[in-house]
């Protein structure tokens, strides 16, 4: 391929927030080309829990995920199918009085900026809805309308929605170098040079070396997140649990199967493209769950894999455009918890590339930061504050 292939837009990256920003710029009539390094869903998008979850966000997350929550419960109406999401709710247990406290402060501080869609409980209503649970807990955090669903078939239904909308993708394709040459963009592949107007960086732990070249460096750093599944057990656990004292993200899907994350931090290889299993981490999650449900201590675990994802220094998202070049608007850094985001920042990018400023203000997830002391602590405190 020596000509060189051109379009409105080239998106660099096809996880779940590449595939739905080039949905939605498609739905706007834009002629988008997708360039994977991998295949579609390859890396964090595919391989992670799934949750469906606005419970214990970062507050400036909040009313990105609140909206894109509503696109949630309405999936099928976008891209002709719902992605195996479950309105299962998600609860976030407390196992000492004093974690069931910090449960509280969390409401109230939410409740003081106007949000209340999480609800403290107490132990009776948290074994209420899980009896499974140890009977040491103590209360917790509820969320009806979160759930779950499935990671890759959400973003192959994406993926296939905006090839319906005629997006292109290209797999197998990394973007080596790009550049800007005049009013376009360039991106230079093994299999050929394409060109468009615009271009939005969305390849997730490698998105720091493009950003780079753009003259934009980001403190984004690699990690291998893992999770790991069970043999098959009878029905005892119907919400999404987390924990408030320790890492833990807990399901169990109708074939009895249960999965469990949590971010649990593996070995990420950057340049070989691919996360390790750290089995004595996974260890450590393991009795975590048998300490919540003493009759899950002899159930063996089928298998588990690790995705590589980008972490930022302040534990919130990159959605920006750049500050240095024109045309060129960054959608990275999810630290983990992104797959609940990608339909809603999927639009808010379409906006913010096509109308110049998104439905809901990203403000606090511009690619500068970094470069202000005063806002970075500032986003800092707040990632802080409402931890995931």
């Amino acid at each position: 391929m020596n000509e060189t292939i051109e379009a409105d837009v080239i998106v660099v990256g096809g996880g779940l927030h590449g595939t739905s920003s080039a949905l939605h710029l498609a739905k706007r009539g834009a002629k988008v080309i997708v360039l994977e390094a991998d295949y579609v869903a390859r890396h964090s998008s595919g391989v992670n829990a799934g949750g469906v979850r606005t419970l214990g966000r970062p507050l400036p997350e909040i009313p990105l995920a609140l909206m894109s929550r509503e696109i949630w419960h309405g999936m099928a109406e976008l891209i002709g199918e719902d992605g195996g999401f479950v309105p299962s709710g998600q609860l976030k247990i407390a196992e000492t009085e004093e974690e069931l406290q910090t449960c509280r402060e969390r409401v109230a501080l939410l409740e003081s900026h106007g949000f209340t869609h999480e609800k403290v409980i107490d132990r009776e209503t948290v074994l209420e809805l899980e009896p499974a649970l140890a009977r040491h807990v103590t209360g917790g955090i509820w969320v009806e309308r979160d759930g779950y669903a499935l990671p890759y078939r959400t973003t192959t239904a994406f993926r296939l929605a905006a090839q319906r909308l005629g997006v292109r993708f290209l797999e197998g394709t990394p973007a080596r170098h790009i550049e800007q040459r005049g009013e376009r963009w360039f991106a230079q592949t093994p299999r050929g040079t394409f060109s468009a107007q615009k271009m939005l960086i969305a390849s997730g732990a490698w998105s720091g070396e493009l950003s780079k070249q753009a003259g934009e460096p980001v403190p984004v750093h690699p990690e291998g997140l893992m999770l790991m599944v069970t043999h098959r057990v009878a029905p005892f656990c119907r919400a999404t649990l987390g924990a408030t004292g320790r890492p833990l993200s807990f399901k169990q899907f109708d074939n009895g199967t249960v999965v469990i994350g949590g971010k649990l931090i593996g070995i990420a290889d950057l340049a070989n493209r691919h996360g390790e299993v750290d089995f004595m981490r996974l260890v450590k999650s393991a009795k975590t769950v048998t300490d919540l449900f003493p009759h899950l201590r002899n159930l063996g675990v089928n298998r588990a894999w690790a995705g590589v994802e980008a972490f930022t220094e302040d534990e919130l998202p990159v959605i920006s455009a750049s500050r240095t070049a024109s045309n060129l608007y960054y959608s990275f850094g999810y630290c983990g918890s992104g797959f609940q985001l990608g339909p809603g920042c999927g639009k808010l990018v379409s906006e913010l590339m096509l109308d110049g400023a998104p439905s809901i203000p990203l403000d606090a997830f511009a690619v500068d930061r970094f470069d202000a002391p005063a806002a970075s602590s500032s986003n800092a405190d707040a990632a802080t504050l409402v931890a995931h």
